[in-house]
């Protein structure tokens, strides 16, 4: 045991040597609420076997994990093992209070496992597999709620947009976590095994964390740099820790998922405010106009700026759809929406476009004066279909009068089979690579900048989550001695103090919880800090020192 690492224990050790001596048998002391960090055992599971693919976090390669067949062959066990949290000083989620147990009138806190991540983006999957998935915002924490009623997930939060859908859990047996998130999604999607395995990837412990460093500062987005993706994870922290309300259950975010959420959103801001990823990005609004500006001349043989324009929706993409619209020489612009007051207010964002708003009512008069159909609704289902485009005379119209329809919905809003049409051509957010590859290659230098500070953070929440192991100890060290300090203000009210007033026998327990205070601050504070390059005592050494579990008390001399 190095000294110099435990100078500032022994010394605290020798202060409290009046309140030890009272100290119960370390038999009757309970024990830490887990052990130390290691790893987890696999075990047979009717998920079958997930291959793993080891990636280093230090790296700029994107990690991926695929899922293999049933049969356990080649797999790799996740490692990391549970660590401990202390109560946070937040109120309690009701799926955490089960993690925390009443002890000698002490809170203790329990176990808690390491993050871990699965789902599917733009990379893996197509979007109709993505749209089976896709979860309303609305709705992230009532998914998160079923999700955490599994036996083997502590945490949950649920991101879901356009490009991605992806479950971020926290567990201690990561093979178990697995199996029942992949049951989650299986019920969620009414996706077959063969449909829904090949599309997902599953990353742990760090490298679950740098993937959502990459997520939040845009570098895994289809658009590099994209600014919309930091303010979705954003939505998500605060969705996962947000308290119950009329319109939402409460978020299931724990004190390990919601560091870890709230620190890839401020790794998000600074990478963007450090660097210059963010600027001239583009977003999938930018990049649905630039394909719209290609395929104008392509499929309409006109200029975008002459192209017959019509929306449908009225959100946040619409909005910078029409930004870009705008920029792109486009000066008149057909808005429909569910509702006309929302429609009508972004109208009046642009005074520079001619934007005739309207309702969805009058979908199908817009389409018969529009050449190029953007559509950007919350609908769950396909709004435009080969068989509604067949009734209302589209395949008369032919190639005589083209109509270009491009969807930046998930779940779709436009059915692919839509280009069975004559002189129809539909597009949906995977053609848009074509147009953003470009722009990847541009922003590759500004990408690896952007990774230099992320891996920063990826090392702070490391050590963080690596202190986590010492909460059991601070936990046992101070409900020790504070049994210690009762006890002996307990024997001596009934002997010498016994006639003490109310008030009296109230400040003999202010002064007596003071003075404990005051002598346990350095090795909580010791407890408490980072690991050090000249090393901290480990856990067991710890446990040993203050005698702390039932199998301490071996002596101070033990190594």
């Amino acid at each position: 045991m190095r000294t110099s690492a435990l100078a500032v224990l022994l010394a605290s050790l020798d202060a409290c040597s009046a309140l030890a001596a009272a100290a119960l048998p370390p038999r009757t002391i309970s024990a830490p609420a887990c052990a130390a960090a290691g790893a987890t055992p696999l075990a047979r599971s009717a998920v079958g076997s997930w291959r793993t693919a080891t990636v280093d976090a230090r790296s700029g390669a994107s990690p991926t994990c695929v899922a293999t067949s049933p049969e356990l062959t080649g797999v790799v066990a996740p490692t990391g093992g549970a660590g401990a949290a202390a109560p946070s000083t937040a109120a309690t989620p009701p799926h955490l209070k089960a993690l925390q147990t009443e002890k000698g009138g002490a809170r203790t806190a329990a176990a808690h496992g390491q993050p871990m991540v699965i789902g599917l983006s733009h990379k893996t999957a197509t979007v109709e597999v993505r749209e089976k998935l896709s979860i309303q915002e609305a709705n992230w924490n009532a998914a998160s709620a079923k999700l955490v009623e599994y036996p083997s997930l502590q945490e949950a939060a649920v991101l879901s947009t356009c490009n991605r859908f992806e479950v971020y859990v926290v567990a201690e047996d990561h093979y178990a976590a697995a199996r029942d998130v992949f049951d989650f999604l299986k019920q969620h999607s009414g996706l077959s095994d063969a449909e829904l395995r090949p599309n997902l990837f599953l990353l742990h412990d760090d490298d679950a964390v740098w993937h959502l460093l990459r997520v939040s500062a845009g570098l895994d987005s289809l658009v590099i740099g994209e600014g919309q993706i930091l303010s979705q994870v954003k939505a998500c922290y605060s969705h996962a820790i947000a308290n119950e309300s009329e319109d939402e259950p409460a978020g299931s975010a724990g004190k390990v998922l919601g560091r870890m959420l709230n620190s890839v959103v401020m790794a998000g801001k600074y990478v963007r405010s450090e660097t210059e990823i963010a600027k001239g990005a583009v977003s999938i609004s930018s990049a649905a106009v630039e394909l719209a500006v290609l395929k104008s001349l392509a499929d309409l043989n006109v200029p975008l700026s002459e192209a017959r324009v019509a929306i449908l929706g009225a959100g946040k993409m619409s909005r910078l759809l029409l930004t870009h619209l705008a920029s792109h020489g486009v000066t008149k612009v057909t808005l429909l929406n569910r509702s006309r007051p929302r429609a009508d207010e972004l109208a009046a964002e642009y005074p520079e476009l001619a934007i005739k708003v309207g309702l969805m009512d009058e979908l199908w008069e817009t389409m018969g004066e529009s050449n190029m159909v953007f559509t950007s609704t919350s609908a769950t289902g396909c709004i435009l279909t080969q068989e509604n485009l067949e009734e209302h005379g589209y395949a008369a119209r032919g190639a005589a009068d083209p109509s270009v329809l491009i969807d930046i919905s998930v779940p779709r809003n436009i059915e692919s089979e839509c280009n069975e049409v004559d002189g129809v051509r539909a597009y949906n957010v995977d053609d848009l690579k074509e147009v953003v590859a470009r722009n990847q290659a541009k922003r590759r230098h500004k990408m690896l900048e952007a990774e230099v500070l992320l891996r920063v953070e990826l090392q702070k929440f490391g050590a963080w989550q690596e202190s986590l192991k010492y909460v059991p100890a601070i936990a046992s060290l101070q409900a020790k001695y504070e049994q210690v300090r009762a006890a002996e203000v307990a024997k001596a009210m009934k002997k010498n103090l016994k006639g003490l007033s109310e008030k009296e026998r109230e400040a003999v327990e202010v002064l007596t919880k003071g003075m404990l205070n005051k002598l346990l601050h350095a090795p909580m504070a010791y407890l408490r800090s980072d690991a050090s390059e000249n090393g901290k005592a480990s856990l067991p050494q710890i446990q040993d020192l203050f005698q702390l579990g039932e199998k301490s008390g071996r002596g101070r001399g033990r190594r």
